[in-house]
């Protein structure tokens, strides 16, 4: 009986046994796992180049042709592409993987597309812009034994992981309560008022497939490229776009699976826009979690000077303090070194999903266990925010009932982009 290459990878990647690639055989000698990247400049770039370390590049894809050529210029021999939906299916391409970094509101359109074909898939943070397509997202990778690796790159940093290990072992005692703040969106994008006037979109740019499933409208200044991520159709503001850095050792350390109430204080904003400013509070049984965005800021602990990105998880015993946008470098309030307990050593994060897929470890921000409910959580605090009302949840993220907030939750999508 013949068994493809694929069907070896999801073996290996499956197995309780750790298996290399060079143990299975795929004719002469090791094959490189052929990967297809979907954008390929911003975080599109650095994912692509670090992607080509470790496996071939068979085929691109980017909606601005210019952009197209230039990442080809590294490429030569890839495939080019400028509408991911044919590059995946494109079965004589025979990818093993696709890369997907694209604008917010794209995200679960490619990933779902390779999950269902049983593609393995890396995909930028956040995983995608509702709560519906990341819960469609664990639900084929699950199915289909894909393995994944949501983009929050300072998970693989030995600092983080040490704290995270030190936090779920006890090591502040009982969480009292936790912080989180961003100097987004405030001077990085707009967010807050209404967007541009029309204008023609650049002849390079293939508009249409840039919208993707989002409703028809006009090309204006301030989408393509990088700040579309204020606009509600196509991002998800602050809170969705640092979150999933910021919250990400709080998510692997305090159990945040079951919030009760989420309530939201925000600035101006329209029916197009995230709010110029926003404060959210997680509520929970035993400890509450603020995240603070655009220039809001918790009140410090005394002597404790705090920058633009950061966070607090304050201890009965200690309080661990952060300021970076990833949470590489944490330390303890009480001056004392995080002790040098164990904890698995990351090769690198994409580095980590590439041994994944050859039968390592599951990679530490997987869609089903990580990435997807990580960025449920955040788009959760999105629900209080847009509606203005306490969001209340009767069940685990992933499971708890939404019903009255579908339009959010659920939009209705450009046909032709279903998921």
């Amino acid at each position: 009986m013949s068994i493809s290459r694929r069907e070896l990878l999801k073996l290996a990647a499956g197995s309780a046994t750790v298996l290399s690639l060079s143990s299975l055989s795929f004719g002469q000698g090791t094959t490189p796992l052929r990967i297809g990247i979907v954008g390929t400049h911003g975080k599109g770039e650095s994912n692509r180049k670090a992607a080509a370390q470790f496996g071939t590049i068979a085929a691109i894809c980017d909606v601005d042709h210019t952009r197209l050529a230039q990442a080809a210029a590294d490429h030569p021999e890839a495939e080019r592409f400028v509408d991911f939906r044919a590059m995946i299916t494109d079965r004589s391409l025979n990818l093993d993987a696709v890369v997907v970094s694209t604008p917010d509101h794209t995200h679960a359109a490619a990933a779902a597309l390779a999950l269902a074909r049983g593609l393995h898939v890396y995909c930028e943070k956040p995983l995608t812009r509702t709560i519906g397509e990341a819960r469609r997202l664990a639900q084929l990778a699950r199915t289909n034994r894909c393995v994944t690796q949501m983009g929050n790159q300072g998970a693989a940093a030995d600092n983080f992981r040490r704290a995270v290990n030190f936090v779920r072992d006890g090591g502040l005692g009982e969480i009292r309560e936790v912080h989180c703040w961003t100097d987004r969106a405030k001077g990085w994008w707009p967010q807050g008022g209404p967007a541009s006037p029309p204008k023609r979109h650049p002849e390079s740019l293939e508009w249409r497939l840039w919208l993707g499933p989002a409703p028809y409208r006009p090309f204006a200044d301030g989408y393509h490229p990088f700040a579309w991520r204020g606009r509600r159709d196509f991002g998800t503001g602050a809170l969705g776009d640092m979150g999933c850095h910021l919250m990400n050792l709080l998510w692997h350390s305090v159990d945040l699976r079951s919030p009760r109430t989420i309530t939201a204080e925000t600035g101006t904003f329209d029916v197009d826009s995230f709010p110029t400013d926003a404060q959210v509070q997680f509520d929970y049984a035993d400890f509450g979690l603020t995240w603070y965005e655009s220039g809001r800021r918790p009140t410090p602990p005394a002597g404790l000077e705090i920058g633009g990105n950061g966070g607090l998880i304050v201890g009965s015993r200690d309080t661990l303090y952060f300021d970076d946008a990833y949470g590489a470098e944490p330390r303890l309030l009480s001056g004392n070194p995080i002790p040098d307990i164990s904890f698995t050593k990351s090769p690198g994060h994409m580095k980590e999903w590439f041994d994944g897929m050859q039968g390592g470890d599951r990679p530490y921000s997987d869609i089903v266990h990580a990435g997807a409910p990580l960025t449920e959580l955040l788009l959760l605090g999105n629900l209080a925010i847009l509606t203005g009302k306490p969001t209340h949840l009767n069940g685990q993220i992933g499971r708890a009932d939404l019903r009255g907030y579908e339009d959010l939750v659920n939009p209705a999508r450009t046909p032709g982009w279903e998921i």
